[in-house]
Parts: C-alpha cells; sequence; structure tokens
C-alpha cells in the first residue's frame, strides 16, 4: 500500500521549477566569460553557451516561465488552503534535533507530512526566488528605451541579484545532499510518482498518518464504506476499479469519477470525496 504525497499539481510546479532554475543559474553564468574562457562553448552542442545574446535570451525565456510557475503555485496554495508546507513555530529547534538524529546524537522527532527543516529550506527557497524575480524585473527594466533609473539601483539590484543567486544554489546544493541520507531516499520516487510507502509514512511520519487513519474516524468511516461497497458491486481491482455490468467507477489518483452518472453512486461517491478532502490513501 502506498500514500498519495504529492498529487499532479505539485510534481508539475516541482519539475517547471526545477528546470527553469537549472536553465536560469546556467545561462547567468554563461552572460559572463567564464564559459569561453574554461571551453564549455568547445563540448559538442554548446557552442551557443559563450554568445552573450543568445544566453541572454534564454535566460528571459526561463524567467518568464519561473514567474508563471511562482504565481501558479502561489495560486493554488490558496485556493487549497494547503499550508503544510510552510514554517511552524519551533521548526529552528525542531530541525536542529532531526539533523542530531542524523548522527545518532538525538532521536527524531515525530513528524509531520513535511519535517521541519524541509518547511524552513521551502521558505529560504521560495524567499530567494521571490527576491531574484523582483531585481531581475529591475535589471529588465534598466535596459529598456528611455528609462533613467539611478545607479544606487542598478547597483543594489545587481548585487541583490547576486547574492540570492548564491543562496538559491546553496540550497539547492543542499537539497540534493540531502538525499544521500538513507532515511530521505523514498522521497526521491515520490517527485516522479507522486506516492511514497505506507510503513514509511508510519514510521517517519507518524503525525501525518495519524491524520490520514490512525485518528480520524471520518477516514475509518471512508474505508468501511468502500469495503461495503466493494462487497455490493463485486470487487475491487488495480487500485480502485468498481466495475458491475456497464458501470465502471475509477479513479485518477485517487479521485472518483462516476463515468454512467448513477445518482446513488454519486451520492456515495460525493461522500467520500467531501470527507476525504486533500488526504489520498491509494492500493498498490
Amino acid at each position: 500500500m502506498k500514500i498519495m504525497r504529492h498529487n499532479l499539481a505539485i510534481r508539475f510546479t516541482h519539475w517547471v521549477t526545477a528546470i527553469s532554475i537549472f536553465v536560469l543559474l546556467f545561462t547567468g553564468f554563461g552572460q559572463m566569460p567564464i564559459y569561453r574562457r574554461y571551453n564549455v562553448d568547445t563540448i559538442p552542442g554548446f557552442s551557443w553557451s559563450s554568445d552573450f545574446l543568445i544566453t541572454v535570451n534564454i535566460h528571459y525565456i526561463a524567467a518568464v516561465f519561473l514567474i508563471f510557475i511562482s504565481i501558479y503555485y502561489l495560486s493554488y496554495l490558496i485556493m487549497t488552503k494547503r499550508w503544510d508546507i510552510l514554517p511552524k513555530k519551533g521548526d529552528t529547534k525542531e530541525s536542529l534535533i532531526i539533523m542530531a538524529s542524523m548522527v545518532s546524537l538525538a532521536k527524531e522527532p515525530e513528524n509531520d507530512k513535511f519535517l521541519a527543516e524541509q518547511r524552513l529550506a521551502f521558505a529560504v527557497t521560495a524567499f530567494s526566488v521571490l527576491m531574484l524575480i523582483v531585481t531581475g524585473l529591475i535589471k529588465v527594466y534598466k535596459n529598456l528605451p528611455a528609462t533613467d533609473l539611478s545607479s544606487t539601483w542598478i547597483f543594489w539590484s545587481a548585487q541583490l541579484h547576486n547574492l540570492f543567486t548564491f543562496i538559491l544554489l546553496l540550497s539547492i546544493i543542499m537539497h540534493l545532499l540531502a538525499f544521500l541520507y538513507k532515511d530521505n531516499r523514498p522521497l526521491v520516487a515520490s517527485m516522479f510518482t507522486g506516492k511514497i510507502p505506507k510503513d514509511y509514512v508510519q514510521r517517519r511520519h507518524s503525525i501525518w498518518w495519524a491524520s490520514l487513519e490512525g485518528e480520524d474516524p471520518d477516514i475509518e468511516e471512508i474505508s468501511i464504506k468502500v469495503a461495503q461497497k466493494k462487497n455490493d458491486i463485486g470487487g475491487i481491482s488495480d487500485g480502485i476499479n468498481i466495475e458491475n455490468n456497464n458501470e465502471v467507477l475509477v479513479t485518477e489518483e485517487n479521485e472518483f469519477t462516476n463515468l454512467n452518472e448513477n445518482p446513488e453512486d454519486d451520492e456515495f461517491i460525493g461522500e467520500v470525496e467531501a470527507k476525504r478532502g486533500n488526504n489520498k490513501i491509494i492500493s498498490s
């Protein structure tokens, strides 16, 4: 059995953000003469990397994607009210305990869906991206015709842009290094499939698991009703697929969809969706 950790919207956000940031970093450094100096432009397929006009235009395109996905994700958070990724009081202290537990100096605390260190890392990354977008827009504005921007604005926008580029790059390196720790590795697959093993959730995300099943009577009631529906209709196969003659109920990431508009089933599925909310438990 596996648990849905990241839905399609989150995975889409993650990968568009990752790719756009990678392109921005590569083309940003490409606007300095380092690629020609260190013969990067001699690598097959990278002859363009030392051409300033090409790298700056690709940089602008990647920036548009980053701005788009930032607005998309902010809208997603507001509409779904999924604030569990945001830092909470005590996260700094809890993060230190988690890091100490990695070297057997402390016992890892009980965790929610996201660890305290993950929430703090998200805040650092999000703020860095925001500052890069703001300072980047100022840098673009100064290059527009008939614009008169003071040297102070130009200087500090460039300095802050460079500073938060370094901070973002450092946070990405730390993010990737975290997966060297064995207990974090099951999370890698979730950014592709969206799912993580149930036993991993029970062991390392006990607070989240309790909200999903252990201490949530609504989830237990849903499980009972699904079992009853299984007996009434004739079986569930491959996740949750319920078939009865010409009636088929299928799930897309555990979202129920009724394909032949049976009123009785509509009422049942609506109740399941309402109670299940944002938490998805699926079979593998």
